[in-house]
């Protein structure tokens, strides 16, 4: 019997997943059309590989991945690119971003699936096919899975977890898959151990699923792994928590699970990865619960992209509904519109009504009661990081770990002062992370500027150098200049002297040239030969 370990504080909110858990996973229809965002992974967006017009398959790469912290995208069905613009797209911002939109034609024609022979190919090799499957962490997070699945430097990660805990009220998504697909939860895991060379693989399921934690034992009987029921206690599904209740081990602040020889991944990326690996079938839908102010609160496997409008009409949302949650009501966030797309990271859309969520009441001023601190699960000090996000003082609230805390909302829950805490620790990380971009960019420019005028300084080097050679060069040839008229003028006066020698003194030989002048004393030695051969030659008679 494994030891279970206890975290700090957490919070036991009232569970409403008994709404939406007694029936099986229906499969939503196709819907009208599918707006696919390029970016529903933690990283850089998908480049987008169609255009306007294009026919497309179901699992064809529409989006390539860019970088190594991304994934790709794939078309939910076949049909046509109608549009590539932005688009509303889930997110507490509320802003639009790029997303490819498909007119499906029905016919749900596929591409070609082939499945992989991973034992037989290198690591490397498999995580770039689930890089290009668009693999990323079905938990919400979404982070790349293939990034996860590398062992980097290290030979192995001893301890693989599998979180099942889904431990946030109204969301059944991973309670339903594991009672109903639990063989390819398994070879998922297979597969996984495989990658980073585990020596044991456990499974975390709260203690408030009896069905699932059968299905998953009965599943991994052969398999060689350890299915844990945990106490149901929130937040025990988070990374963290969930590894300290398993192993009795903390990552280190700022640290990850692999640091201490651990890696965790939530039950349906483990699906996924089986699905992409042995069916050859792209990530492109996934479990939905629907649930809150419904009459029919049910768990649909949905194709992403699909409408939000769509999906909840399935479930036949009642008239004083007046928004929706993605995600649960502890972390997750109110949409925007309906018009939103489902993404990798929507595994619950609740709707919210008066009496369901009511307005929370006006904050008061903080007691000190420090029941946030008792229920904090990653053991911060709540009201201090408040009154430092208030004050505005980022550095001191750095100072106490304010990028450990998890937004879990444990704190907002148990405030009897009713302070909306992890609004001003949000607020807090986004000041932050804009300084240290505004920093960035201050040093990027820094740099450029630098550079610039050493760039400025070198070639104004260079021209210095290229001026001073310049005109060395010139110096040489005007110094021969001057120095040939003076032998030439030398020479002149040396022929005139001879000519006058000889008694050859043309008019204005002062002026003539030093080669003129060559060619008259020739002449006169012609001449002068000539004459005396006349006169050696003997006098011949008349005949």
């Amino acid at each position: 019997m494994r030891t279970l370990f206890q975290f700090n504080g957490g919070v036991h909110p009232a569970e409403h997943k008994q709404e939406s858990s007694t029936q099986d996973i229906a499969c939503a229809p196709l819907p009208t059309q599918l707006i696919v965002p390029l970016q529903q992974h933690i990283g850089q967006r998908a480049k987008p590989l169609v255009q306007v017009g294009d026919s497309v398959l179901k699992g064809q790469m529409i989006g390539q991945a860019d970088g190594a912290t991304s994934c790709a995208v794939h078309a939910p069905t076949s049909g046509r690119v109608s549009a590539i613009g932005e688009a509303p797209v889930p997110h507490p911002s509320g802003l639009p971003d790029l997303c490819i939109t498909i007119t499906p034609d029905g016919a749900e024609q596929w591409v070609e699936r082939t499945p992989l022979d991973y034992q037989s190919m290198s690591p490397t090799e498999v995580r770039k096919h689930l890089r290009d499957f668009g693999l990323a962490g079905l938990g919400g997070a979404v982070f790349p899975s293939h990034v996860k699945l590398n062992l980097g430097k290290l030979a192995k990660v001893p301890t693989l977890i599998l979180n099942g805990a889904e431990c946030e009220p109204w969301i059944t998504c991973d309670d339903r898959l594991m009672r109903e697909r639990t063989a390819d939860i398994v070879a998922g895991a297979k597969i996984m151990q495989h990658l980073l060379n585990a020596d044991e693989v456990l499974i975390g399921i709260e203690d408030n699923k009896p069905q699932a934690i059968a299905a998953m034992r009965a599943a991994c009987a052969d398999a060689r792994f350890e299915v844990i029921a945990v106490p149901t206690l929130y937040p025990s599904g988070g990374a963290k928590q969930l590894t300290k209740i398993l192993t009795g081990k903390e990552p280190p602040s700022g640290g990850r699970s692999s640091d201490i020889g651990v890696q965790i991944f939530n039950v349906a990326t483990a699906y996924s990865v089986a699905r992409a690996v042995l069916h050859g079938e792209p990530l492109i839908s996934r479990i939905v619960t629907v649930t809150g102010n419904v009459d029919q609160p049910r768990n649909y496997e949905v194709l992403l992209g699909t409408p939000v409008k769509e999906l909840v009409a399935l479930a036949s949302p009642r008239n004083d509904t007046q928004g929706y949650i993605m995600g649960g009501p502890m972390m997750g966030f109110t949409l925007p519109s309906d018009a939103v797309p489902v993404t990798k990271a929507s595994n619950c859309l609740i709707a919210s009504s008066p009496k369901l969520f009511p307005p929370p009441p006006p904050a008061l001023p903080c007691i000190r009661c420090t029941q946030c601190a008792q229920a904090c699960p990653v053991n911060l000090q709540p009201q201090d990081l408040y009154w430092f996000s208030r004050g505005r003082e980022f550095g001191k609230a750095q100072e106490y770990n304010l990028f450990d805390c998890i937004e879990c909302g444990c704190c907002d829950y148990v405030c009897p002062s009713h302070i909306p805490l992890v609004q001003y620790y949000r607020f807090a990380k986004g000041e932050i992370w804009a300084r240290e971009r505004e920093k960035q960019q201050a040093d990027l420019a820094r740099e450029r500027h630098e550079f610039r005028l050493q760039r400025i300084e070198r070639e104004k080097k260079e021209r210095a150098d290229k001026l001073a050679a310049k005109t060395q060069g010139s110096k040489a040839p005007s110094a021969n200049a001057e120095a040939d008229p003076k032998k030439a003028a030398i020479q002149a006066a040396i022929e005139r002297a001879k000519l006058k020698r000889a008694g050859v003194m043309p008019q204005n030989v002062e002026n003539l040239p030093v080669e003129t002048l060559k060619e008259i004393k020739e002449i006169e030695a012609r001449r002068a030969q000539l004459k005396q051969a006349m006169e050696k030659q003997p006098d011949t008679p008349n005949s």
